[in-house]
């Protein structure tokens, strides 16, 4: 690979960096830019056709565009929620479990986010989790940031598993189910030990950087209760899937996490002195309903979207009946299958309509809504349709007349000429590539995974914890991976601050994939 062409494939990282965390510009000015440059090279360096180039762009504004629906959804069910009173309702109701900003963190963004992540995945958890927390008192930037940073772990297992049954299964093309549960499993016992720690570091970044009053020693006295937290999410995660396999991990292990943690809290057990209680103070609400009504939307969300991923059931089936389909766009290979009514958004504006049955809301209140999510969704609009057409070139780039791989590809192939002797430390490197770039740790793992097994053989290492490593990092990638950032910002209102939601949650997925690594070195080796 020439320097040229290193350059080339290495753009979507490169002006990531570059634009958004250096010259902080906005990502609604970053990401346009970014695409320029990306299809600019990839036409000329790596000679992709003119066609393959459009159709990986008309691809990715097709794609980005049900991004959009997911964020609107988001929005709009918060938005009636708050014209309902239930935010209200709900805020009163954590000050009974917890006034204190530490544990309402924990429980919203690592336990309630890592059921939404097992449950749906594709960006869900950030985008509730996240204006929930604003709801609680938060700031927009801290809530974005710990909101990213609690959606990892979960990701092994997100969407009832299809990192693993879609993901790894596809990438390894006929691996056997014990295979899969063997690699689901390592990557799972790698985590109690790693992803145990994520409360913790959560609270640490909260107390230092987003509290009144800047604090390390604060959220040092709190973690008794934050790895407990963390080990409440991740055993009873291995305990499911190993007796159940890689469906429910996430979606069981964080319920079992809520129901522990939310009794001590209420206890206050391992609990320190409050430190800074919720600073919006509550108000008399207006709402003539309880807490339970008050949370049925979110709970009738998380319900739809596990009734609707279990291939066991029939509303799978039903809702992806209806899909759109563009079969070879500009005669490429490339094909574009959008189901409306399995996405995300759609079940979140079911919801929203829902609340305003079940809470005795008015069509104001909805107008209302409409007209603020509307509002709130241009800015993320123009980042997303640059940024998801960038990354489908990148991935597309298969097709060329240089004679190259794909460039993901090719970099990890650059990759393994060089570092091959250390490639216990690089593989979960290439996984949080896959999933920065992609967006998607499923399609990380897809992407390398029949490589990491390769290079597993190569550096005499055993296969399955490789592609474990592969896992972890894919979840690591979530973090910073520039689609999740700019719908969880849009979501608070928030877009323009992309640069500075990366400079934060960048460390920590460093943290996670340098841990999981070590980990794997010191016990699996």
């Amino acid at each position: 690979m020439t320097p040229l062409q290193l350059i080339t494939a290495l753009m979507p990282v490169l002006s990531v960096f570059v634009l958004l965390v250096l010259l902080r510009l906005p990502a609604r000015q970053a990401m346009p830019l970014s695409l320029l440059c990306s299809a600019v090279l990839a036409l000329l360096v790596w000679k992709m056709p003119l066609l393959q180039l459009s159709a990986a762009i008309v691809e990715g504004l097709l794609i980005a565009l049900t991004i959009v629906w997911i964020v609107f959804g988001a929005i709009l069910l918060l938005k009636v929620l708050q014209h309902t009173g239930s935010v209200e309702v709900i805020k009163q109701g954590f000050s009974q479990i917890s006034s204190d900003k530490r544990v309402q963190l924990i429980i919203i963004a690592w336990l309630f986010g890592s059921f939404l992540e097992g449950a749906a995945g594709f960006g869900t958890p950030a985008a509730i989790a996240a204006p929930l927390l604003v709801a609680l008192g938060f700031s927009p930037l801290a809530a974005v940031v710990l909101a990213l940073i609690a959606d990892s772990c979960a990701v092994s297992f997100g969407a009832v598993g299809t990192p693993v049954l879609v993901g790894l299964a596809q990438g390894l093309n006929g691996a056997s189910q014990s295979h899969l549960q063997q690699i689901a499993l390592t990557a799972i016992s790698i985590d109690i030990m790693v992803a145990s720690v994520l409360p913790l570091i959560m609270v640490l970044l909260y107390c230092r950087f987003f509290s009144s009053v800047p604090n390390w020693r604060a959220g040092f006295a709190i973690a008794p209760f934050a790895l407990l937290s963390g080990l409440a999410f991740t055993l009873p995660a291995y305990l499911v899937a190993l007796l159940l396999g890689p469906e429910f991990p996430s979606v069981l292990g964080a319920l079992i996490g809520l129901v522990i943690i939310c009794s001590l809290a209420k206890r206050g057990i391992l609990l320190p002195a409050a430190f800074e209680p919720a600073t919006t103070p509550l108000t008399a609400t207006t709402a003539n309903f309880g807490l339970l009504r008050a949370w049925l939307p979110y709970l009738l969300v998380a319900l739809l979207l596990v009734l609707s991923r279990m291939p066991q059931l029939p509303f799978q089936a039903l809702l992806q009946s209806v899909s759109l389909h563009w079969p070879q766009v500009f005669g490429s290979a490339i094909s574009v299958r959008i189901v409306p009514l399995y996405l995300p958004g759609t079940l979140f504006v079911i919801a929203a309509l829902a609340a305003l049955l079940l809470q005795h809301g008015q069509r104001r209140h909805f107008n209302a809504a409409l007209s603020q999510s509307g509002q709130m969704l241009w800015p993320s609009l123009i980042a997303l349709c640059a940024a998801v057409p960038m990354v489908r070139i990148f991935l597309h780039s298969d097709v060329n007349a240089a004679g190259l791989s794909a460039m993901p590809m090719a970099l990890a192939q650059l990759a393994a000429t060089e570092l091959s002797s250390v490639w216990l430390w690089i593989a979960p490197l290439v996984g949080a590539l896959g999933s920065f770039i992609a967006g998607s740790a499923t399609f990380s793992n897809l992407m390398f995974a029949s490589f990491q097994q390769a290079m597993a053989s190569e550096a005499d290492i055993a296969p399955q914890l490789v592609l474990a490593l592969q896992m972890l990092g894919a979840n690591a990638g979530n973090m910073i991976c520039v689609v999740n950032v700019v719908a969880a910002a849009s979501v608070v209102g928030l877009s323009g601050r992309e640069g500075d939601i990366i400079r934060y949650t960048a460390l920590p997925a460093l943290y996670y994939c340098l841990a999981a690594s070590a980990v794997a070195w010191l016990v699996f080796v």
